[in-house]
């Protein structure tokens, strides 16, 4: 099984760490279940909107967007 480390702001880990374990799961197992959904839909499995993705920093967005957008699409990223 492979190892991941990633980087994540102390509060957000802290807050999802607790609602995880409300539903059940590990922070890790979480993590799973998103990667599983997104590999499942070819997507990211939920929208992007808003003022959400300034909260993202822009080159994680661009570069986990990238396999999944076309030309004209990726043209969107200029602007942000």
């Amino acid at each position: 099984m492979a190892q991941v480390n990633i980087r994540i702001d102390d509060k957000l880990k802290s807050e999802g760490e607790l609602l995880f374990h409300e539903l059940g799961l590990s922070f890790s197992a979480a993590v799973s279940v998103f990667v599983s959904q997104a590999v499942r839909e070819r997507a990211i499995p939920f929208k992007i909107i808003g003022n959400r993705v300034k909260d993202i920093t822009l080159a994680s967005e661009k570069s986990l967007a990238k396999d999944w957008l076309s030309p004209e699409e990726d043209e969107t990223w200029k602007d942000l």
